[in-house]
C-alpha cells in the first residue's frame, strides 16, 4: 500500500525545484496534490500531468502566498475539489541578495512577504480547515540552513528563514492539542533554479562543495523524501522539530 494513500496535500511553489520534488514524492505515495505557483505556469501543468501519470490526482491553483485573499482561495479550491486538506507544505520562497547596508526597504519587504508572511497566511487558513475537519494534520515548512547559520550577502533571506524556523516551533505548540504536527525541513545546497547561478560560478561551487561533507549537492528528491517522512502517520510524535537535510554542512 502506498503510504499517503487517501491524503490531500497543498505544496506551495511546486511548479519546479524543491516544491516539485516534494509534490512528486507525495504522488508516488498515493497522495493527491494541489500544485501551486504565484502565476500561470506551464511548469505547473507539467507537474500535474506527471502526477497523474503516477496514478494519483492533482490540480493546479494559482495563488500568491503573500496575499490573504489568494491564500483563502487556495484552501477553498482544495476543499472544493478533494473535500479536505491533510497536509500543507509551505515551500514557496524567493532569494533576494543584498547585505544589510545595501538592501532596499522594498526588497526587504518583498523577501519577508513571500518567505515569512506567506508561511503565516497559508498556515493560518490550513490550520483552520484542519481543526474544522477534526482529524489532525501535517504542516511542513521549508526553511533553510540559512535560518540556522549566517551567509554573507543575503541578510533578508537569512532573517526570513530564521523566522520560519522559530515560527515552526511556536505554531507546533499552538496546534498540538488538535493533533496537527508542525515541523520544518532545513535544506543545505540543493540543485535548483535558485542555486543555478551560484553553482555556475566555479569558485563559489568549489567553496560550497568543500563545506558539504558528503561530497555532493542535494537534489529536490532528497527534500521530497524528508517531507514524506514528516507527512506520515508514523511521525505523529514529532512536532516543533527542524529536520536538517544538508549533507553535513551544519555538523562541521
Amino acid at each position: 500500500m502506498k503510504r499517503l494513500e487517501g491524503k490531500v496535500a497543498i505544496v506551495t511553489g511546486s511548479n519546479r525545484g524543491i516544491g516539485r520534488g516534494i509534490a512528486i514524492a507525495f504522488a508516488k505515495e498515493g497522495c493527491k496534490v494541489i500544485v501551486n505557483s504565484h502565476k500561470d505556469s506551464k511548469d505547473a501543468y507539467d507537474v500535474v500531468d506527471e502526477i497523474k501519470k503516477l496514478g494519483s490526482d492533482a490540480i493546479f491553483v494559482v495563488a500568491d502566498v503573500s496575499k490573504e485573499s489568494e491564500v483563502k482561495n487556495l484552501i477553498k479550491k482544495t476543499v472544493d475539489k478533494f473535500g479536505k486538506l491533510d497536509i500543507l507544505v509551505n515551500n514557496a520562497g524567493i532569494l533576494v541578495s543584498g547585505s544589510v547596508t545595501t538592501l532596499t526597504e522594498k526588497d526587504w519587504d518583498r523577501q519577508m512577504d513571500v518567505n515569512l508572511k506567506g508561511v503565516f497566511l497559508c498556515t493560518k487558513y490550513a490550520v483552520q480547515q484542519m481543526i474544522k475537519q477534526g482529524k489532525g494534520g501535517r504542516i511542513i515548512n521549508i526553511s533553510s540552513i540559512a535560518g540556522l547559520v549566517g551567509f554573507p550577502g543575503i541578510s533578508a533571506y537569512c532573517a526570513s528563514k530564521g523566522g520560519v524556523t522559530e515560527l515552526t516551533r511556536e505554531v507546533a505548540l499552538d496546534c498540538a492539542i488538535y493533533g496537527i504536527t508542525v515541523n520544518a525541513i532545513d535544506p543545505g545546497v540543493i540543485v535548483t533554479d535558485m542555486t543555478k547561478s551560484m553553482l555556475e560560478d566555479e569558485p563559489t561551487k568549489k567553496m560550497l562543495m568543500e563545506n558539504t561533507p558528503v561530497g555532493r549537492f542535494g537534489q529536490p528528491e532528497d527534500i521530497g523524501n524528508a517531507a514524506v517522512f514528516l507527512a506520515l502517520d508514523e511521525s505523529s510524535f514529532i512536532t516543533g522539530h527542524n529536520l536538517v537535510v544538508d549533507g553535513g554542512w551544519t555538523a562541521r
